[in-house]
């Protein structure tokens, strides 16, 4: 790019100061930084106002939804924590339950299953065909069959029995990404592996398994957050003894009216163990769908 010289008038030229130019691409990183903080800021809006609110007097709640109290109260956390009569910490322990259980069987089930489908070839075909078809069902889909079959097993209203239900449905997306991480796994480690002696199982526990962590602590957290935030089967397979924290909170809804701020207090402290996962698990869900999902 040429300079531009300006004429003082006395036969000299003198060069302006070369404004810096910001690149292109820095440019356009800031606007996506831009846009992606006013999308996110938008979408937290109502997490926000549940805050705001949980806070917030009766008389307060009352008076404006908008208004910023001149006075916190934790009144509506003691009511959510047993206080009023509500069981919202047995509601919490399901809900941890739940999650948690759902997350071991995906991870005991998919990765040998991948690994028979991506390695060993078993079932590649219309076993990975079914497989994928069962993310394109709605999940409503499976709600009465599942009300009857759990009625009839003994598994309605039982932690199990949820625990069954949310693996059925994180286990299609739990397997292609495992599966996929699988294949990025170079063969000649595993027949250098074979070549020393080592069975299959020793591959997949000492080999396979290290170069997944990734991968399953991506999965790991997708299917918690997944099962946490379930409404669906928890409103229709339980009943009292097994509901979890998406439910539990409709209890602050009585005759006499809603209590808006238990409900708030309850979202808040429902949506902090998904949360807290997943910021302490972001870098391996980065590495794990960049892994699994892009490469495959």
């Amino acid at each position: 790019m040429a300079l531009e010289t300006i004429s003082d008038g006395r036969g000299t030229t003198v060069t302006p100061p070369r404004t810096p130019v910001v690149p292109r691409r820095r440019r356009r990183a800031w606007g996506v930084t831009a846009a992606v903080s006013a999308i996110a800021a938008v979408l937290n809006l109502p997490l926000f106002f549940a805050l705001l609110t949980s806070f917030k007097s009766d008389a307060d709640i009352a008076r404006s939804a908008l208004r910023v109290p001149d006075t916190l109260t934790l009144e509506h956390y003691a009511n959510a924590m047993g206080q009023a009569g509500y069981d919202f910490p047995r509601y919490f322990l399901n809900s941890t339950l739940i999650s948690i259980g759902t997350v071991v069987t995906i991870l005991v089930i998919c990765v040998p299953g991948a690994y028979a489908m991506g390695r060993l070839g078993l079932g590649r075909g219309h076993l990975l065909k079914g497989i994928a078809a069962l993310r394109l069902i709605p999940v409503i889909f499976f709600a009465v069959p599942f009300f009857l079959l759990f009625s009839r097993t003994g598994l309605y209203d039982t932690i199990p029995g949820m625990v069954t239900a949310n693996t059925f449905i994180s286990l299609p997306l739990g397997t292609l990404l495992v599966m996929s991480a699988i294949r990025e796994v170079p063969h000649e480690i595993e027949e250098a592996a074979k070549l020393d002696g080592c069975s299959d199982y020793r591959i997949v526990a000492r080999i396979v398994l290290p170069l997944l962590a990734p991968t399953l602590a991506a999965v790991a957290v997708l299917v918690f957050i997944t099962a946490w935030s379930d409404y669906l089967f928890a409103v229709i397979l339980t009943s009292s003894e097994a509901t979890p924290v998406t439910v539990g909170a409709a209890n602050f809804v009585t005759s006499t009216g809603i209590r808006w701020g238990d409900i708030s207090a309850t979202t808040v402290l429902s949506v902090l163990p998904p949360l807290v996962f997943a910021l302490f698990a972001q870098r391996y869900l980065v590495r794990g769908l960049s892994a699994g999902a892009i490469k495959g």
